[in-house]
């Protein structure tokens, strides 16, 4: 099951991201199926090697399945609704439509949302139906009042050719999202104050506007910025911290079971955010996989999750953040599994393992890095291995903080003390330059060593292991 599910993602990738375009999409084309090749790699010999019988024709044909069903589903996911209004953008002097995410802060005091249309009000009242989704930069003055009423709302933006003028919300949003709303401002109040506080919001809820700026930049300038995108990292974290408190008394399903509500509302309470929807996708499929006694090796579970997500959230995998975390996770269970077993042994597993893991996000992403930002920070490879667990850490104490920071005040100074070492690692990391690299000679470079790799792979594996292997 393991090769279709793989080729129906690479037909994904294939029907998604082409036709090639201007905007040089041909080097995410080219990535994912690197990701695939080297997965894949001992596939030609195995048919070499065996006579072509039933079993062999039957995995072919279901391959060859999975490949066509890809492509169609990248091509229909990839044709995303266009934006119709009904009337030249030229003469549109209001929008009215439904808030599809949490309006996020920008600098200089704006902000920007996206708003699923329903109508479109032109000169004299000329009103007509439109549709498609548009992203909108909101003044300041409208923030406070969008955020109030939350996702799900119904407004109608004053503007001209796009530019927003003026915002009312028409109607509240639905009673279970004025709940989450309610609920991510008392998480926000909770932590208000504080000069950790900024950061615990950016890890737990994926509000990023308390962050101080140069802790970010210190965070980017190391190669690290990712971590604090809601992603895999995060679910990992609370999934782990679940399973901790309920493997025991409940069992191994039970706790999946329960532990996937959780994490569900979870991913529902921090938002739209692609990376975080691609790691709840993976974690469902896995226990899925638990439950039905169908173990699914970590490729086909992240190719699992890409269909789903071309499939449920079309316009996402136009996103950076989409692409950079299926890209990563792919270089990490792919050239970094794959340099693992060439070093097992020879280095402690504790060392290896994160090394291997972080040099194989790195070298699959390289690209898209160069393409998307122009710049390769390569001091995030051992940065990351520093900064990462010290993340994590403060993560988990903050939300031991959220639950009983009132009953134990030394919480807060624990918090408060990771918060200053954060801040010398990152900064002590950031002082690494990084590497100004076109996107082509870059893929070039990728697409070498990955053709190494998968030649070694095609010849087999090294058997023997070193005094350090277990």
């Amino acid at each position: 099951m393991k090769h279709p599910m793989i080729l129906a993602a690479l037909g994904g990738a294939l029907g998604y991201y082409g036709p090639v375009g201007s905007d040089r999409r041909w080097i995410i084309l080219l990535l994912l199926p690197i990701l695939f090749f080297i997965t894949l790699g001992r596939c030609p010999a195995w048919f070499w090697r065996n006579p072509l019988g039933i079993r062999e024709i039957r995995t072919l044909t279901g391959c060859l399945a999975g490949l066509f069903f890809g492509c169609c589903l990248g091509l229909r996911a990839g044709n995303l609704e266009p934006v119709r209004l009904g009337l030249p953008e030229t003469s549109v002097l209001g929008v009215q439509g439904i808030l599809q995410d949490d309006p996020r802060s920008l600098r200089y005091g704006r902000g920007r949302g996206t708003l699923r249309l329903t109508a479109a009000v032109g000169p004299g009242g000329l009103r007509t139906s439109a549709s498609g989704l548009v992203m909108l930069n909101f003044p300041e003055e409208a923030i406070p009042r969008l955020k109030t009423f939350g996702r799900g709302s119904e407004v109608y933006v004053e503007c001209r050719e796009f530019r927003v003028q003026g915002v009312h919300v028409l109607v509240p949003g639905p009673k279970l999202e004025q709940f989450r709303t309610d609920l991510r401002s008392k998480g926000t109040a909770r932590f208000s104050g504080t000069p950790w506080g900024g950061l615990a919001l950016a890890l737990l809820l994926g509000v990023s506007e308390a962050l101080e700026a140069d802790l970010a930049a210190s965070y980017r300038r190391a190669g690290c910025a990712h971590i604090l995108a809601l992603s895999g990292m995060h679910l990992a974290v609370l999934a782990g911290f679940l399973a901790l408190l309920l493997k025991k008394p409940l069992g191994v399903k039970p706790a999946g079971v329960i532990g996937l509500v959780c994490i569900g509302f979870y991913v529902y309470l921090a938002g739209a955010l692609p990376s975080l929807h691609r790691a709840a996708f993976m974690y469902s499929l896995g226990v899925l996989g638990v439950l039905t006694l169908l173990r699914l090796p970590p490729m086909s579970l992240l190719s699992g999750a890409f269909l789903i997500q071309l499939c449920l959230e079309p316009e996402s995998g136009r996103s950076i953040s989409f692409i950079l975390s299926y890209l990563s996770l792919g270089g990490i269970v792919t050239v970094g599994e794959f340099l693992y077993g060439c070093f097992r042994g020879y280095i402690p597993d504790w060392i290896l393992r994160p090394v291997t893991g972080s040099l194989g996000a790195f070298i699959i992403t390289a690209p898209a890095g160069a393409l998307f930002f122009g710049t390769l920070r390569p001091g995030g490879i051992i940065g990351g291995l520093i900064i990462a667990p010290g993340t994590m850490v403060f993560m988990l104490g903050a939300l031991v903080f959220l639950a009983a920071g009132a009953y134990f005040p030394f919480i807060g100074d624990f918090l408060a003390l990771m918060y200053a070492i954060l801040e010398g690692m990152t900064a002590l990391c950031g002082e690494v330059p990084g590497i100004s690299a076109r996107p082509g000679v870059v893929l070039g470079v990728v697409l070498g060593i990955c053709g190494i790799l998968g030649i070694l792979k095609y010849f087999g594996r090294r058997k023997d292991y070193a005094p350090f292997a277990v």
